[in-house]
């Protein structure tokens, strides 16, 4: 597997200027335009686009382009930790079982904060939404071991059915709760990148960068896994430590990114097959490529989501489960015919 150091530059550099160019684009639309320069040369809380500018979208855009890499690099090491093309994390079920456990947060304990300030302002959804994920991902791995060897399409089978159980607990809560509460569930199933304050961008942006850093880190081990597990082995790769690792930053990045922005699907199974037609399959150069791109695609499908019914807004899960639906009835069918031709 040939890597040079300049193809990876200038992979990500690109990818890296295209989500700068993004978000700077992004900002400026909305049901109000705004002139990115006049905004800038005027910048004070009297000039009104200043305010829409710093105040709402572009937290907003932050917030896209972190989750969106979250989810985009998640996918592409799941996706390499299983050997299989359809896993992702809202597929896998650890999306629903961080999104369950926010929503009994949400509903039995509300809005309090530990006594955190700042940066470190951590709320009680948010550490359930944690606690969720990794329990989740617990859960699924546990479940699926078979004589001490992780089954791929078993873990798939079993995310498919709890992702049902988790979606039938939200529902069950959903029938309990006063009016306000059930229209706050509702904006966690269907995904909301609603404003949020810097410190919370701040916050989720450093637990990402954790997670993802780790994930990078294990590059090389990941495309010696692609050879099997016995192969890598021989080639020094302690396998179980490195499914253990993987699964437990994944369970990081998509506790972080469910704790702000509910449920939002099929990023990580979007962006790592797209790009992986475009660079290839290189871990080393996949899965930084997927935090840009994941960043990059969740801010076009937001923008797409405030924007194409203005002044009423979509969901952004809406839109990327529109775009990801059939694209995974796509590989499905893929997944299938090559498996038949074998």
């Amino acid at each position: 597997m040939y890597l040079t150091k300049r193809k990876w530059l200038v992979v990500n550099g690109a990818l890296g200027l295209g989500l700068v160019v993004t978000i700077l684009l992004c900002v400026t639309v909305g049901t109000e335009s705004l002139n990115l320069f006049h905004v800038l040369s005027v910048s004070s809380p009297e000039n009104t686009d200043f305010v829409i500018l710093t105040r709402i979208r572009l937290p907003r855009v932050l917030l896209a382009a972190v989750v969106g890499g979250a989810l985009g690099i998640t996918g592409t090491a799941l996706q390499a930790l299983l050997h299989n093309p359809l896993a992702c994390p809202h597929i896998l079920g650890v999306s629903g079982g961080a999104a369950l456990c926010g929503i009994a947060a949400l509903v039995f304990v509300g809005t309090v904060t530990t006594g955190l300030t700042g940066i470190f302002r951590i709320s009680l959804i948010s550490l359930a939404a944690f606690a969720g994920a990794i329990g989740t991902t617990v859960l699924m791995y546990r479940t699926a071991l078979t004589r001490g060897r992780l089954e791929p399409y078993a873990l798939l089978l079993t995310g498919v059915v709890f992702n049902a159980f988790c979606g039938a607990l939200i529902m069950l809560l959903n029938s309990i709760v006063d009016f306000y509460q059930s229209h706050s569930i509702l904006f966690w199933l269907m995904g909301s990148l609603a404003t949020q304050d810097y410190a919370t961008v701040g916050m989720i942006a450093l637990y990402v960068l954790l997670g993802a850093g780790w994930l990078i880190g294990q590059g090389r081990r990941l495309n010696l896994l692609s050879i099997g597990e016995e192969g890598a082995q021989q080639l020094g790769v302690n396998v179980e430590a490195l499914r253990r690792g993987t699964f437990l930053a994944s369970a990081l990045l998509v506790g972080a990114a469910v704790s702000v922005s509910g449920m939002i699907g099929f990023v990580g199974l979007i962006v790592p097959h797209l790009l992986r037609l475009l660079i290839g399959a290189d871990h080393r150069l996949l899965l930084p490529a997927s935090l840009f791109g994941g960043a990059i695609f969740l801010v076009w499908a937001d923008t797409l989501a405030r924007t194409i019914v203005s002044p009423t807004e979509l969901p952004v899960g809406v839109v990327t489960a529109m775009c990801g639906g059939p694209f995974f009835l796509y590989l499905l069918r893929k997944t299938e015919r090559r498996m038949f031709a074998v």
